[in-house]
């Protein structure tokens, strides 16, 4: 605001700016009469650069020596001058997103699911080509197959899609019914996920080249499945190394002041757990190779009565006898064979 003031106030300034004004307004841009910002001193004779360029283009300093400023500016507006070319413009197919649920055991140890999908691919009638079989299209007149013309603007030179092939480069005649002429058509499929061991809830398996069609000769998309993955009843993964399993083992009061030797479950079988005398509640044991992809994996004991291992060593060798007496044949870890 206080710049502008400063010109409207100033007569210098402002003879100033109605001269450059007047320098770039009217005619036709560089080349108009009365828009000489490179005149030679004569009168009302405008300086083209058009006419530059062409001379530079005679003298063999434009590439092909075709000149013009619509050269000049065309490799970068699509290469304007450059001639025709035979390559149809190419498109990668999209991503497509799905999901599938997976118990524990499978997450852990790895499988093979399958997945019936329905989303774009591959017109089966017409092989993707989007003419009616026994057809082929023909290439577009209009930009000889490139998929894109140029027109001019000023002095400038653009690119855009060719509207009579939609941008393909390609004029089908005769449209697949089934497609029509798209070359991609909704179908569901089955397809076969190798789920890898060690897989994490919310994790994304790839799989390569099974996403949308691509277009022109270019690959296909990729698809990404999302696991979510059932929670399994007695097994967990451990929050520090998600390889490693967790356990809760419920003992009675006498197994962890007394010491006792557990048959506990893994993912193949069972191993023998020895509890030593005074163990406390919440302690954890480490059984090797029990894990996934056959890493170490903790079972974590926790009693299911209060009470603590000092209590039981003050107790002695009757208060011992009572507590056997008073528990025997109770096994409560012995439930958890039958959860697997």
């Amino acid at each position: 605001m206080s710049e502008a003031y400063g010109v409207l106030s100033d007569e210098k300034k402002r003879r100033e700016y109605d001269e450059t004004r007047a320098l770039f307004a009217g005619g036709g841009g560089f080349g108009g009469a009365g828009a000489n910002p490179f005149g030679s001193g004569a009168a009302g004779q405008g300086f083209d650069l058009n006419d530059l360029f062409a001379r530079a283009g005679a003298q063999g300093t434009t590439p092909s020596g075709a000149g013009g400023i619509g050269d000049l500016f065309g490799g970068l507006f699509g290469n304007r001058g450059a001639g025709p070319t035979t390559t149809t413009r190419s498109q990668r197919g999209a991503d497509v997103e799905s999901e599938l649920r997976i118990d524990f055991l499978d997450a852990v140890r790895g499988a093979e699911v399958q997945l019936r999908l329905t989303s774009p691919g591959r017109c089966e009638r017409c092989g993707g080509t989007g003419s009616r079989p026994g057809s082929t299209p023909r290439t577009c007149p209009t930009c000889s197959g490139v998929g894109l013309v140029s027109r001019s603007q000023g002095a400038f030179a653009f690119s855009e899609p060719c509207r009579d092939c939609r941008g393909t480069g390609r004029i089908i005649d005769d449209p697949c019914p089934e497609c029509h002429g798209d070359g991609v058509s909704t179908r569901t499929r089955t397809l076969t996920v190798r789920v890898p061991a060690g897989v994490q809830d919310g994790q994304q398996v790839r799989l390569k080249g099974q996403g949308e069609p691509g277009r022109g000769g270019a690959p296909a998309g990729d698809l990404y499945v999302k696991v979510h993955v059932t929670p399994h009843r007695l097994f967990g993964r451990s929050e520090r190394n998600t390889d490693d399993l967790t356990l809760t083992v419920p003992v009675t009061y006498p197994e962890l002041v007394l010491g006792s030797t557990l048959t506990v479950p893994t993912l193949d079988s069972t191993v023998s757990l020895r509890i030593p005398p005074g163990t406390a509640s919440g302690r954890t044991f480490r059984v090797r190779g029990r894990g996934v992809q056959r890493k170490a994996g903790p079972v974590t004991c926790s009693s299911r009565r209060g009470g603590g291992a000092g209590a039981a060593r003050r107790r002695g060798h009757r208060g011992a006898a009572v507590l056997r007496r008073g528990h025997e044949g109770v096994r409560p870890a012995a439930d958890l064979l039958g959860g697997v």
